[in-house]
């Protein structure tokens, strides 16, 4: 699919709903990318969204597939839908940016990889917490060997998830549709530990609905132990009374310690390095202050992709390594045992 870099990159949203706004406003902001259409099955949310956005409306998702003006599917439907839906996507010739999770299971990741690889499309996942400043700066930290040896890596998601936010997200509640404080809330902290540590070589998880809001978790803890010799704690509850406590990322080693949180992680909370260019005010200040919307960074990254026909900073391979560690975590919550990751070969 040969694009001009004269025209504009144009999107359709799948679903109308509370993340699909995001989306819409994102792709507005953007010079290069252009909201042309808009599908749901709900009338009068699909005739509202239309109507204030300016931009064509499909009750059929398979009407908005044979759209020609259509480059690019975001996909902002429930996540048990995600893989269906994007395997139909590349088969009519489209490019995929789908909301996290890329799949609810390695077998449906596996399968819209490979449709969009056969396919010849782009596939990006939405993971735009890779996109915090304090993130950004905590990689390149990361990579340039500031921690010197890491000994261990913690994330934490303390959340509330009430019975008013199931009433308006049924499918919330169900784990065979994503739903689940690993899945639907934890999985972009869980994205930036494995991003930042690398490989994950075994995993031991619990799980459990402790407040019975939901047949899918709303605890969930584990011991990750990474490729590098390091250890990893992962601790998320969507059960915290009376609201959203903190989204955090700790990193320990012997050189350094960075500490990233606040209710949605963001915020630098400690950084303190044996290298003084490292520790020093400015830097930290910088990484904790103001940058683009997220949404907008992930769909600019996209038009880059499919313009230039390269990698999204997160490819459906990169999605694909949140998932397989949760579903390891919900394997050991079932079998007791310690399970062994065999990631996908990059």
């Amino acid at each position: 699919m040969g694009l001009s870099y004269l025209k504009k990159i144009r999107f359709a949203l799948a679903g109308c709903g509370h993340i699909a706004k995001k989306h819409a406003e994102a792709i507005k902001a953007i010079e290069d990318a252009e909201l042309v259409a808009v599908c749901d099955s709900e009338p009068v949310a699909l005739k509202t969204f239309v109507s204030k956005y300016g931009i064509k409306g499909y009750g059929l998702y398979q009407e908005l597939l044979q759209d020609r003006e259509v480059d690019v599917v975001t996909i902002c439907a429930p996540s048990g839908l995600h893989a269906a839906m994007g395997i139909a996507a590349a088969r009519a010739g489209k490019n995929v940016l789908v909301e996290k999770p890329v799949a609810i299971t390695l077998e449906e990741a596996d399968a819209l990889i490979e449709n969009c690889e056969r396919a010849g499309v782009v596939l990006g996942v939405v993971h735009q917490n890779r996109f915090k400043p304090a993130i950004t700066q905590l990689k390149s930290t990361v990579e340039r060997g500031g921690f010197g040896k890491i000994t261990h890596a913690n994330a934490t998601v303390r959340w509330n998830r009430n019975p008013n936010y199931y009433t308006l997200r049924p499918w919330g509640r169900l784990k065979n549709m994503g739903g689940g404080a690993l899945m639907n809330q934890a999985i972009h902290n869980i994205d930036l530990l494995q991003w930042m540590m690398g490989k994950v070589v075994s995993v031991f998880g619990y799980t459990s609905s402790s407040l019975g809001l939901t047949e899918a978790e709303d605890t969930g803890t584990a011991v990750l132990k990474f490729e590098n010799g390091a250890l990893g704690v992962i601790e998320a509850s969507t059960a915290i009374y009376p609201q959203n406590l903190e989204e955090t990322l700790s990193i320990f080693g012997e050189k350094g310690t960075a500490i990233i949180g606040g209710t949605s992680i963001g915020e630098i909370k400690k950084w303190v390095f044996s290298d003084q260019e490292l520790s020093v005010a400015s830097i930290a200040n910088q990484a904790s202050t103001g940058s683009e919307p997220l949404h907008q960074c992930c769909v600019r990254d996209m038009v880059r992709a499919v313009r230039c026909r390269e990698k999204p900073l997160v490819d459906g391979k990169e999605g694909r390594k949140v998932l397989e560690i949760i579903s390891a975590i919900y394997q050991s919550g079932v079998s007791g045992q310690e399970i062994v990751l065999t990631p996908l070969e990059q």
